[in-house]
């Protein structure tokens, strides 16, 4: 097979139905541009004053004191949505990283874990920033607020290195990049921008744990997204109940790839073990169609 045909998962791009990584791009970027128009009409509003937006934006999606958790509690839900208006390259960056990993991620389990891993690493990321400001002294000092999505990135990093630490990026025909240094440098970076605020670290190191306990828990045979799926469907059901034995057919989760439809483990294996070395398009079309069977797609 000629070396021209190695290449990673970034030159496998799905389509929009079939990519969560690239719906929670879009996701991102619609919010960040929410955000930034209701910034820009305070601005215009106020007169240049950015008092109000701080006071009755920032506070009601985005982490802060401890103390207001009670009356803002949802804000664990939302921070890792938004972006501050003024971070457009700390946006561009994250959604980088997002696709660097997510895409391996979704390569090996399927477009529909990448959400759920991403949303429960946030989530459990938020937790952890609350509880770490407990912390007795200046440890646990924070931030005047925190948005973004570093404890998602995280996570996803974290599930990509789980799943595969063998696999490299093909760059050109014969220049490649291992997973576990792009991750390296991801770690450093997300260090160094965290400002070396205790909770901001805590933060991510808890969404990175939530990547590895998520990996853990596909390879037990437990689907963590099933329950959202099931829901989906009944509501799907509830408004299309003609279409409710399709409904429940599409809904089925992917979790590790498993032997079904007369592949075997070990031909999965051996699929899975060709691209960690040489890249998803070096795949014949027989073994990316039965990948796909395995996958359950």
């Amino acid at each position: 097979m000629g070396t021209g045909q190695r290449r990673s998962a970034l030159s496998y791009i799905p389509g929009y139905k079939n990519n969560g990584v690239l719906q929670l791009i879009i996701a991102s970027g619609v919010a960040y541009m929410m955000l930034a128009i209701c910034w820009a009409l305070v601005m215009i509003v106020f007169a240049g004053d950015h008092s109000t937006f701080d006071v009755y934006f920032i506070p009601n999606i985005g982490l802060t004191n401890v103390a207001a958790f009670a009356a803002h509690w949802w804000t664990i839900f939302t921070y890792g949505l938004f972006q501050f208006p003024n971070s457009f390259m700390e946006l561009l960056s994250n959604m980088l990283w997002l696709y660097c990993f997510g895409s391996v991620v979704q390569m090996l389990v399927g477009h529909k874990q990448v959400i759920p891993l991403y949303l429960y690493s946030l989530f459990v990321g938020g937790i952890f920033y609350y509880i770490a400001q407990l912390i007795p002294g200046n440890l646990g000092h924070v931030p005047a607020a925190v948005l973004g999505a570093r404890a998602g990135l995280v996570g996803m990093a974290v599930a990509a290195v789980t799943l595969t630490p063998s696999y490299r990026f093909y760059l050109t025909e014969t220049f490649t990049i291992p997973l576990i240094l792009v991750a390296g440098v991801f770690a450093a970076l997300m260090l160094l921008g965290s400002g070396f605020y205790i909770p901001v670290v805590i933060m991510m190191v808890a969404g990175g744990l939530m990547g590895y306990v998520y990996v853990q828990l596909l390879r037990s045979g437990y689907k963590p997204a099933d329950w959202a799926y099931n829901l989906g469907n009944k509501i799907e059901g509830l408004v299309t109940p003609s279409d409710k034995n399709i409904s429940k057919k599409k809904g089925r989760v992917i979790s590790m790839y498993q032997p079904k439809q007369g592949i075997s483990q070990s031909r999965i294996d051996e699929i899975l073990d060709k691209i960690n070395q040489k890249g998803y398009n070096s795949l014949t079309k027989e073994e990316k169609e039965m990948l796909l069977k395995a996958g359950g797609e």
